[in-house]
């Protein structure tokens, strides 16, 4: 069988990627038709910079999906080893490919024979299902914080800016590095912070409902059991491990790979400071308007204006945040994979497989140029939908 030409490697690659064309096409044609009636969302369509950048977003979001869920786009077992494709270059034929196999190596063969653009794909699944579920964890955790510190100031507002400010005071690569060394997960500290930190959202949640409802005891009463049951069901299942320091609740819905856990708890603790000084400072801000001076004067309670009357109208520059955010995060778990830390090493995350392909740089690009590719791909999106939101909301 003969390589493949590059023209019919790209054709190739397009034709794997059709479930993500049509589905943003489909998402593109409904979003727009419908953007009048979409609020933020659908104004983000009258932008030029935000409507390529959601479309960068969403294509490794679709990828992501449609990869790790139904695979429907790699060609190859990510950690499968071919006899003989040991850094082969792009377009190479497998050998012995049997009936039904994809009959080449797409982007090529890394240093240990695996297919790079199954990795590249499959890297796609490790970053979105890290990267923004660990951001709006961070956001929940600094929204909870935040919100009461700007809104009460006095010591609360003292010692909580003074323990962000003393987290901020690390650089931030080095406090990631600390947090994922084994000697330390050793320790069971991430697990330890996991349990202080997951447990915002669902006092976020809990607060957000009473402060609600707490005029209807019996809708109160409904939707807290509604949302909070599954909440600290979740919630419990995170931070318990069978084996670990915390192993106490013999109802575990699900196991997080010890590598995973102490990534995700590092990324909501670098970055709930950062998200706890914006909302203080918005609170700050808002807290002096006249519709919450109405509300206080209606004889509405602290926390109904702090998440009713104050956190709506922060939401634009909090959405524009969260983005970045997700895209820093994005840098951050790149970098940890670079130096070989945080996930497992067979991980398919686009850090590790530049780190992987760099040692071979002088002679073979190909092992290392896709991953990078594909992660200034996705950071450019974000920024870019980061801009088209800003200038969105600041029209609102």
């Amino acid at each position: 069988m003969d390589p493949l030409s590059w023209g019919a490697i790209v054709t190739q690659i397009l034709i794997q990627f059709t479930p993500v064309w049509v589905a943003l096409i489909v998402l593109f044609t409904v979003s727009i038709r419908y953007k009048r009636r979409l609020g933020l969302y659908g104004k983000l369509f009258d932008s030029l910079v935000g409507m390529i950048g959601f479309a960068l977003v969403m294509f490794w979001v679709f990828t992501a999906i449609f990869a790790g869920i139904f695979d429907l786009i790699s060609t190859h077992d990510p950690l499968a080893q071919i006899s003989g494709m040991k850094n082969k270059v792009p377009g190479t034929p497998v050998r012995g490919a049997e009936e039904g196999e994809f009959a080449h190596y797409l982007f090529g063969g890394d240093k240990l024979a695996r297919d790079v653009f199954t990795r590249m794909v499959m890297g796609s699944t490790v970053v979105i299902a890290i990267a923004p579920l660990a951001t709006l964890f961070a956001f929940m955790v600094g929204i909870t914080l935040g919100l009461p510190a700007g809104y009460y100031g006095g010591k609360l507002d003292t010692g909580l800016s003074f323990l962000a400010n003393l987290i901020l005071a690390f650089p931030v690569i080095l406090l990631f590095y600390l947090l994922v060394t084994p000697e330390i997960v050793a320790t069971g500290l991430p697990q330890f912070m996991a349990v202080v930190l997951f447990i915002c959202p669902v006092v976020f949640f809990a607060v957000l409902i009473h402060s609600r409802f707490q005029t209807q005891p019996n809708k109160n009463a409904l939707w807290l059991s509604v949302v909070l049951v599954p909440l600290v069901l979740l919630y419990l299942s995170l931070i318990n491990e069978s084996g670990s320091k915390i192993d106490f609740w013999p109802l575990d819905l699900f196991d997080v790979p010890g590598g995973t856990l102490v990534v995700f708890v590092s990324v909501v603790f670098v970055n709930s400071p950062t998200v706890f000084r914006i909302v203080r400072g918005l609170t700050l801000d808002i807290k002096t308007r006249d519709y919450v001076a109405a509300a206080q004067t209606r004889g509405e309670r602290a926390w109904y204006i702090m998440l009713w009357e104050i956190l709506p109208n922060a939401r634009g520059p909090l959405i524009v945040d969260f983005c970045l955010r997700i895209g820093y995060t994005t840098i951050l778990l790149g970098t940890l994979g670079f130096f070989g830390l945080g996930l497992p090493p067979e991980s398919p995350d686009w850090g590790s497989t530049i780190n992987e392909g760099r040692k071979l740089l002088a002679v073979y690009l190909h092992p290392a140029l896709p991953p990078a590719m594909a992660l200034l791909s996705l950071v450019l999106g974000l920024n870019l939908l980061a801009d088209g939101l800003r200038e969105e909301s600041l029209r609102d």
